[in-house]
C-alpha cells in the first residue's frame, strides 16, 4: 500500500529563524510557474516586477484593485503559498490597511507586507501613528477564517529617513502589536542585519539584493534570518537582458544575444512539469 506524500509545510510554519527559505518574487503567471518547478517553496508578487509589467512606475503607479487582481493571478498559477507586496495598504489610514488585509485573504494570499512610509513619497509616518496602522493591520488579520501571516516593514533606514536604531524601535512595536513576520530592508551592513535579528523574537526577513547579494543561505542561516527574499531583483535581471538586448539589435544590428538564451522546450517543459504536478 502506497503512503501519502508528506504535508506540505505552511506559509507561517516555513519561518523558522536561523532556517530561511527564500520567497522567491514573481511579476506574472509564467515566472510563478518557472520558480515553482525549479523548486521554491513560496512565491511573493513584487510592486515594481509588476509595474514593469504594465509600463509605469512603482511606488504609486499601481492601484490596490489592480495590485489585488494580479495577487489573485499569481495564486492561481501554482499551488504555492503566496505573500503580496501591498506597499503601505493603499491608504493611510488604519481603516485603509485593514481593508487592504481583508481583500487581500479574498485574493487568496498566504499573507502580505505592509510598509511604515506615507507613498507616494518617503517619509516614514510618525512613530505612534505607524504602529496604530499595523495594529489595525493585525486586527484585521486575526478576524479572518484563514491563517494569515503579517510581514511589517521599516523602510526607512532604505529610503535614509531613520537609522537603524529607529528601525530597531519600529519593529519591536510592531512585534508588541502582533505582527508575524518583522522586515527592514537594506540595512547598512550584515552585522546590522544580524543586530536587527536579535532584537525581536519574531522572524526576520533579509532582502538579498545589491550588497547583501553576496551572501549566501548559510550566511543570513548564521546571523538569525528566517526568510530571504529577492524584491525585484530578478523582474529587474530579466528586463535587463531585453535592454541590453534590444540595445544591441536595433542599435547595432548584431543579433547575437539570441545565441545564450534558454529553449523554448525547456521552458515548456518546465511548465508542464508543474502544471502536471498541480493536475
Amino acid at each position: 500500500m502506497s503512503s501519502s506524500p508528506p504535508k506540505k509545510p505552511s506559509f507561517r510554519e516555513l519561518h523558522k529563524p536561523g532556517e530561511p527559505f527564500v520567497l522567491a518574487n514573481v511579476w506574472d503567471s509564467g515566472s510563478a510557474k518557472l520558480f515553482a518547478a525549479l523548486g521554491a517553496q513560496a512565491l511573493a508578487t513584487t510592486s515594481a516586477g509588476h509595474a514593469f509589467t504594465l509600463g509605469v512606475k512603482d511606488m504609486g503607479g499601481i492601484t490596490r484593485t489592480q495590485s489585488l487582481e494580479h495577487a489573485h493571478e499569481l495564486v492561481r498559477a501554482t499551488h504555492l503559498p503566496l505573500n503580496a507586496d501591498l506597499e503601505n495598504g493603499y491608504g493611510h489610514s488604519p481603516v485603509d490597511v485593514a481593508e487592504t488585509i481583508q481583500l487581500a485573504a479574498n485574493a487568496g494570499v498566504a499573507g502580505c507586507c505592509i510598509e511604515d512610509t506615507a507613498l507616494p513619497n518617503q517619509m516614514p509616518y510618525d512613530f505612534d501613528f505607524a504602529v496604530e496602522r499595523i495594529s489595525a493591520a493585525v486586527d484585521a488579520a486575526r478576524a479572518l477564517d484563514e491563517d494569515f501571516v503579517l510581514t511589517a516593514r521599516a523602510d526607512g533606514v532604505m529610503t535614509g529617513q531613520y537609522d537603524t536604531d529607529e528601525a530597531i524601535r519600529r519593529i519591536q512595536a510592531f512585534e508588541a502589536v502582533g505582527a508575524d513576520v518583522l522586515y527592514v530592508p537594506m540595512p547598512p551592513s550584515l552585522e546590522e542585519l544580524a543586530r536587527i535579528c536579535g532584537s525581536v523574537k519574531a522572524p526576520v526577513n533579509a532582502l538579498a539584493l545589491g550588497e547583501f547579494a553576496k551572501y549566501t543561505v548559510t550566511d543570513y542561516a548564521n546571523i538569525g534570518v528566517a526568510r530571504i527574499s529577492l524584491g525585484s531583483a530578478m523582474a529587474r535581471l530579466t528586463h535587463a537582458t531585453i535592454v541590453n538586448s534590444a540595445k544591441q539589435i536595433i542599435g547595432e544590428g548584431d543579433f547575437t544575444s539570441f545565441l545564450n538564451g534558454i529553449s523554448s522546450a525547456e521552458i515548456e517543459n518546465l511548465f508542464d512539469s508543474i502544471n502536471k504536478s498541480q493536475e
